[in-house]
């Protein structure tokens, strides 16, 4: 309880202070903008309420860093470290307490990365544009337009589309190009319009051309005024494709690589498979750096200062990011596989902790 009172402590300052610096950075380096457009105040608001879970989930781990060090380098400091050892307590015994406090974090990050990211991140990107825009200049949702989507759905389709309609699910300018599993193009669908209702795809103006092993047309191409389409693939599929992967719950991106799997994209599925594990590994981050903390700590002397434990800290934390961040680039070149990639420099620092 008395370690961990201290973590604890510090560990929420941190939380607040780094928070509460973001917040009045951003809002002071867009100031001017807010007040030439001007952007309703609840609006403001909203908008940074919004980004909390995306800061905290990126401050989480540096916090966690900073308040073992400083908690560990306070104790040494005190002799307090020497006392525990001399009176019998092993160093697993005297550090279990933030092992275990660095484990819970980590589980709470996971919990926000997934649960609450995913809509945090489209709800601010509205708001922002919002804020962008200004009251006066402000968009009617019934007008919007969403250009140039492309998606590759189920069996083996590849869309593309011109223009997207959310309000009334409709699209224009539609290109359906359907492949076999060798990947050879066996049917192409082109259509003007069309319109989701009932669950179903109407096109208007269609046009189906077939082809052969040699990509050649078979027959004439069939031309229809109004055809009812068999596509799994509503409106919302559509929408969901804006999405970046870290927009994405660890489901919808799972079943997003589902659909791809068929497709051929190899690079693109590789590199959403390493998105999709890192859902799971960096979360874990927390735990892995205070891991990486520990022993630093351990070795600072009676002249470790807070300026001393923050210096360390943040050269621990530089070089962890620039070891994942390598290990990040060379998975998506493709050197190693996606489930290496997201684990390796986890891995690699768990080494280092328990060897020093």
């Amino acid at each position: 309880r008395y370690i961990l009172k201290s973590v604890v402590k510090i560990f929420l300052s941190c939380i607040f202070l780094f928070l509460f610096l973001y917040v009045v950075i951003d809002l002071l380096s867009h100031l001017d903008d807010i007040l030439k457009q001007k952007a309703n105040y609840m609006i403001i608001i909203q908008y940074y309420l919004w980004s909390l879970p995306i800061m905290f989930v990126q401050i989480a781990p540096f916090a966690c860093l900073l308040s073992t060090i400083y908690t560990f380098s306070k104790l040494n400091h005190n002799n307090e470290i020497i006392a525990m050892r001399a009176s019998g307590l092993s160093i697993f015994y005297i550090t279990k307490t933030v092992i275990i406090f660095g484990a819970v974090i980590s589980l709470l990050v996971f919990w926000v990365n997934d649960r609450l990211i995913p809509q945090s991140s489209s709800i601010t990107q509205k708001l922002k544009i919002q804020i962008e825009e200004g009251t006066a200049n402000k968009k009617d949702k019934k007008h919007e337009i969403i250009n140039y989507l492309s998606m590759y759905g189920l069996k083996n389709r590849l869309f593309f589309i011109n223009k997207f309609y959310p309000a009334t699910n409709t699209i224009e300018g539609i290109t359906i190009l359907e492949h076999d599993e060798k990947q050879n193009l066996v049917k192409k669908i082109v259509a003007s319009k069309g319109v989701y209702e009932e669950r179903l795809w109407k096109f208007y103006n269609s046009i189906t051309y077939n082809f052969d092993d040699n990509g050649q047309i078979i027959d004439e191409p069939i031309y229809m005024e109004e055809e009812i389409m068999t596509i799994p693939e509503g409106p919302k599929d559509f929408l969901a494709q804006r999405q970046r992967p870290e927009s994405m719950t660890i489901s919808q991106l799972d079943t997003y690589i589902w659909k791809l799997s068929k497709s051929g994209a190899t690079n693109v599925i590789r590199n959403l498979k390493i998105d999709l594990y890192q859902k799971f590994t960096s979360p874990f981050t927390s735990l892995i750096i205070i891991l990486l903390g520990i022993p630093f700590s351990l070795m600072m002397h009676k002249r470790a200062s807070g300026l001393s434990s923050i210096g360390i800290s943040i050269m621990v934390g530089f070089l962890y990011y620039i070891l994942d961040a390598v290990c990040i680039a060379i998975g998506r070149g493709g050197a190693i596989p996606p489930l290496a990639t997201a684990t390796l420099s986890h891995i690699i620092a768990l080494s280092f902790s328990l060897y020093f």
